[in-house]
């Protein structure tokens, strides 16, 4: 169990590769390298997301202009199983799945979920949230700076057809 740290506390919970836990601000090093080692293998924290969809020709439709407006490549479409994936381009993961739930049942949105795809600009969140509404996405936060999160986070909120929460967001300065 991992300890739950308070905003205004110096200590840093982090892991190396090996797997040891570094909780002082005078191990902050250690974590620096660990980070640069993880960054030279294009080590990502997730693997895959899949997002359950109840039509999946509308909502590969829905998807193709909300990543194309990100510049995210088409990694695969196989209608008859039906799935299809989006990836980065500058590396092989994470893919962002779509499809029907695996175990044949119907898909519903997750309450209190979302996923958050990252936009390389702000102008990139605003045509990724314009494409999302003008291909039947409904708004759930229009584009903007949210300061609270930190001073450069620039995102936008939108649901998919199917009622998934999606944010688009960028890190980084106008």
């Amino acid at each position: 169990m991992y300890p739950c740290r308070g905003a205004s506390e110096a200590a840093i919970l982090a892991h190396d590769a090996s797997g040891k836990v570094f909780q002082s601000a005078g191990e902050t090093h250690a974590i620096d390298a660990a980070l640069q080692t993880r960054a030279a293998r294009n080590f990502s924290m997730i693997s895959h997301v899949h997002v359950g969809v109840t039509d999946f020709e509308r909502a590969f439709a829905f998807y193709s202009g909300v990543m194309d407006a990100l510049d995210y490549p088409l990694k695969f479409c196989e209608r008859d199983r039906p799935w299809a994936g989006w990836m980065p381009t500058t590396a092989a993961r994470p893919l962002f799945l779509i499809g029907p739930p695996h175990d044949g049942g119907i898909a519903t949105p997750g309450k209190g979920q979302m996923v958050a795809l990252l936009a390389p600009s702000q102008a990139a969140v605003d045509a990724c949230y314009n494409a999302a509404l003008a291909g039947g996405g409904r708004d759930d936060g229009p584009p903007g700076p949210r300061p609270h999160y930190h001073p450069h986070y620039y995102g936008a909120y939108f649901r998919d057809p199917d009622g998934n929460k999606i944010c688009v967001c960028c890190h980084d300065p106008a």
